[in-house]
């Protein structure tokens, strides 16, 4: 779920240089204004210029920022009625004009669009006129990899955003970062180059895969060596090693780390508790995608700011009707940033809900209340409903000292509950779980309950909470024996 890398945030290997030189104090100053600004300029971004914007349209009013919004959004959409093929002809099959857009509820006439109609439409989905783009693609972690084009100005326009969003915890591009990450799409891409641009940046990539406690301990014994000022991951990976410096009484929040940024993840709040507690550092949740672009990250008062200058973020229910802030449904994003190959009502697979409060920041910016989760994370009933993961994962989150969880569905019939806890699951507890399960899924349903030290990620790094192996509609099978054997 959030925004992977851009690429300007690179993974380096570089040796530790003491906080006592005094140069090294400016460096993240000679890096952001000078060095980083260079390198933009010869890859043909935009970026710092988008970032002088972005500093400034931060403070406007809500009501001047959705005027801003709506200015983008039709100056857009007149380019991709003209261009793109798909959008041309559903323009002129339902005789609309840009006059039909002068307030947000004009979306409704446009689809909603999702991964498979992007593969299925792709030849008609670059701009006539779009000049050359560079080929990206997702990560393929939910099963639905997807290819895509970018434009110069929509890659600026991403790494603008997060850059902004990074000053708002008083780190900037030179402050020493370290990146726990799998995506083979970064790691796979290391080169010489990449490697000296990213030690001028300083920010360290450490593989966030095979986390077994000894390489856990070599982590933390890296991160007392190489002093981030920021950590960036996968808050289950994070979270695993805070989790191990607390096991063995490891004080980090000497470190000088002022800052962890979550993403690609649901942040659950026994992570963030566990990462903010250990390290002594604040944590920022980040949403965002490789496709759908810089969603939002939260800043120090604890709003997640949709960087509204570039999207405007939907809720809808499963029927696609625009949801009322408060209420929890699919997000839809639609993407100012990039007409070339436009990302316009896209369904980006993740739940959430928006909230229409204002952050004691100050900020105009508006603001997502929670992210739930992968719209496809929910399990099977016995009587063949779907249930959101979110109604088993609010009770999972009340459980005292849980570090971890995974729910595995693999019939109607049988549900696998495993747990990591620091302490044994009382038989209450268990009951409790059990008998919200059955209210959920079905008083026949078996529900099996464990116990492990802790729960290892997926290969690819990252971590899913609730693996459902049955289709919605599916016929029950005879007995749930091949399911337990699987598990």
């Amino acid at each position: 779920m959030s925004q992977r890398r851009a690429e300007a945030f690179g993974q380096p290997l570089v040796p530790h240089v003491s906080h006592t030189i005094p140069f090294m104090t400016l460096y993240p100053k000679i890096v952001s204004t000078l060095l980083f600004p260079l390198h933009e300029h010869f890859k043909g971004h935009d970026t710092p210029g988008i970032l002088r914007e972005l500093e400034r349209s931060q403070w406007y009013s809500q009501d001047h920022l959705a005027d801003l919004q709506m200015a983008r959004l039709r100056n857009m959409l007149v380019a991709v009625s003209n261009s793109v093929p798909f959008y041309r002809k559903h323009f002129r099959a339902n005789g609309l004009t840009i006059a039909d857009f002068v307030t947000r509820d004009g979306l409704n006439a446009l689809p909603l669009i999702d991964k498979n109609v992007i593969r299925s439409n792709f030849d008609e989905w670059k701009a006539e006129d779009g000049g050359a783009l560079a080929r990206h693609s997702t990560s393929g972690s939910s099963g639905e990899p997807l290819s895509f084009l970018l434009g110069s100005h929509r890659i600026s326009f991403d790494i603008a955003a997060k850059w902004r969003a990074t000053r708002w915890w008083d780190v900037d591009i030179g402050d020493r970062e370290m990146v726990l990450w799998s995506s083979p799409l970064e790691i796979g891409a290391q080169d010489r180059l990449r490697a000296l641009r990213d030690r001028l940046f300083r920010s360290r990539l450490v593989p966030a895969r095979d986390l077994s406690p000894d390489r856990i301990d070599r982590i933390l014994a890296d991160i007392r060596t190489f002093r981030p000022r920021m950590l960036f991951g996968y808050p289950s990976a994070l979270s695993r090693i805070a989790f191990r410096a607390r096991e063995r009484s490891l004080r980090m929040d000497d470190v000088g780390i002022r800052v962890a940024f979550c993403t690609s993840e649901v942040l659950r709040p026994e992570w963030r508790e566990a990462i903010g507690q250990v390290f002594g550092c604040g944590v920022a949740n980040e949403y965002g995608a490789r496709d759908a672009g810089f969603i939002a990250r939260e800043c120090q008062h604890g709003g997640l700011h949709v960087t509204a200058e570039e999207v405007i973020v939907e809720v809808v229910d499963d029927d696609g009707k625009r949801l009322q802030p408060g209420t929890e449904g699919d997000i839809v994003i639609t993407n100012f940033a990039g007409p070339e190959f436009p990302f316009i009502r896209y369904r980006t697979g993740d739940r959430g809900v928006l909230s229409d409060a204002r952050c004691a920041c100050g900020r105009g910016l508006p603001l997502i209340q929670s992210i739930s989760g992968r719209t496809n994370d929910g399990l099977v009933a016995a009587d063949g409903s779907w249930v959101h993961g979110s109604a088993i994962n609010h009770a999972l989150r009340e459980l005292r000292d849980l570090e971890a969880y995974r729910i595995v569905q693999e019939s109607r019939q049988y549900i696998r509950i495993t747990l990591a806890t620091r302490t044994p699951l009382p038989d209450a507890v268990r009951s409790a779980l059990t008998r919200h399960v059955h209210t959920l899924l079905g008083a026949s349903v078996q529900v099996e309950i464990a116990q492990l030290p802790e729960i290892p990620p997926e290969p690819n790094g990252k971590f899913r909470h609730i693996i459902c192996n049955v289709e919605r509609g599916q016929s029950e099978p005879t007995d749930n024996v091949g399911a337990q054997e699987n598990l």
